[in-house]
């Protein structure tokens, strides 16, 4: 690869691990819907929301013991 090519790459996966545009763009509900019994923790205890999501997963406090940061339901099966 050309070196400027490799300057790219490496200027975006810095970009990317930086946090620099690194936004929370949101959810689809219908990923979120995983039962109580099928859900795989995601999170660690007292995580917020907004941290949650920041990883990828899906928060929902409503339903006592049963993990509150959980993974997507396609990367549950």
């Amino acid at each position: 690869m050309e070196t400027r090519t490799l300057w790219l790459m490496l200027l975006v996966l810095l970009a990317g691990s930086s946090g620099i545009g690194a936004e929370y763009v949101g959810l689809a509900l219908s990923e979120c819907k995983v039962p109580p019994e099928h859900r795989k923790d995601c999170g660690f205890p007292g995580i917020s929301e907004e941290e949650c999501n920041h990883r990828g997963c899906c928060f929902d406090s409503s339903i006592l013991r049963a993990p509150w940061c959980f993974f997507l339901l396609h990367q549950t099966e």
